[in-house]
């Protein structure tokens, strides 16, 4: 399978490239990772494997990252290739050396920058992508509550009655979505989907501090959803919330709608992986009731 790989890099490049050692990588729980030496030549590949069937997958995250990467605004990993070897599939990413101090005022207004670009066509993507493992619904929706409704929380509220979560509350926080859009009409903006502290890193090296991001869930929505989940799993430094605000200032709605935005991301972690994520969804549910 190396050997296939690295053929396939060698042709990509117009190089003569030999996969020395292939570094088991951690972080992900979806795909295996590695990291790719050669003996023969400088740089290093990140490739993610899965099963051969998962190959939509590996393509939808190329045309996300290229698509993040044509804006101009944020570092993404570049993709090189991508494929199915020995009935695996696989995607070669360029590696991104991390480790340099957080730059966290260069990440809000890289953001930034990326959040101000919109589409004409409303709220979601070219097509269906993946939050994790799950499902992401992308038809184009000129409406954002109905899109967020239906095709986010409205979806995983669905999948998670299926595996025994209670539903009559979750009935009655659908119907009252539109109080917390009151006075609030968002763009579509391009947004990254699952910027939580895991996706997101500072290259060391020739360009010390760079801000980058990863493992996008893209689609255009509104950009407070990607401010939400960078408070989720451990959250960022006040840095970046300061520096964000400066560059591109919230509506101060969004301390109410926070929790609605991440409500939508502990379902999708009920669904995949239930324990007391059900407890923490029905908690963030009566909270949010009470505001209505």
């Amino acid at each position: 399978m190396w050997n296939q790989i690295a053929a396939q890099i060698s042709k990509t490049l117009n190089i003569d490239y030999a996969i020395a050692r292939a570094i088991p990588v951690s972080g992900g729980c979806i795909n295996q990772a590695y990291c790719l030496v050669s003996d023969n030549q400088p740089q290093k590949f990140f490739v993610k494997l899965n099963q051969a069937s998962e190959l939509e997958m590996f393509e939808v995250e190329v045309l996300a990252l290229q698509q993040i990467y044509n804006t101009s605004t944020i570092r993404v990993p570049q993709p090189l290739v991508w494929g199915i070897v020995d009935k695996s599939a696989f995607l070669v990413l360029e590696w991104l050396e991390m480790g340099s101090a957080p730059n966290w005022q260069a990440l809000a207004e890289n953001l930034a920058k990326m959040h101000r670009v919109e589409s004409s066509q409303g709220f979601g993507w070219q097509q269906n992508n993946r939050i994790g493992s799950t499902l992401q619904l992308n038809s184009w929706r000129e409406d954002w509550l109905e899109f967020f409704g239906k095709q986010r929380l409205g979806y995983q509220l669905k999948l998670a009655q299926a595996k025994g979560f209670p539903g009559n509350l979750s009935d009655r926080l659908l119907e009252n979505l539109p109080r917390f859009f009151e006075n609030y009409q968002p763009k579509p903006a391009l947004v990254h989907g699952d910027l939580w502290s895991g996706n997101i890193g500072f290259t060391s090296g020739s360009n010390s501090s760079q801000p980058a991001i990863f493992d996008p869930a893209l689609y255009f929505g509104d950009r407070e959803v990607d401010i939400a989940i960078t408070e989720l799993f451990g959250g960022f430094a006040p840095a970046f919330y300061q520096a964000y605000q400066l560059a591109f200032p919230l509506d101060p709605g969004f301390q109410r709608r926070k929790q609605l935005y991440n409500l939508y991301h502990i379902l999708n972690h009920f669904n995949l992986f239930g324990g007391s994520y059900g407890d923490q969804a029905q908690t963030i549910i009566n909270q949010l009731l009470s505001l209505t």
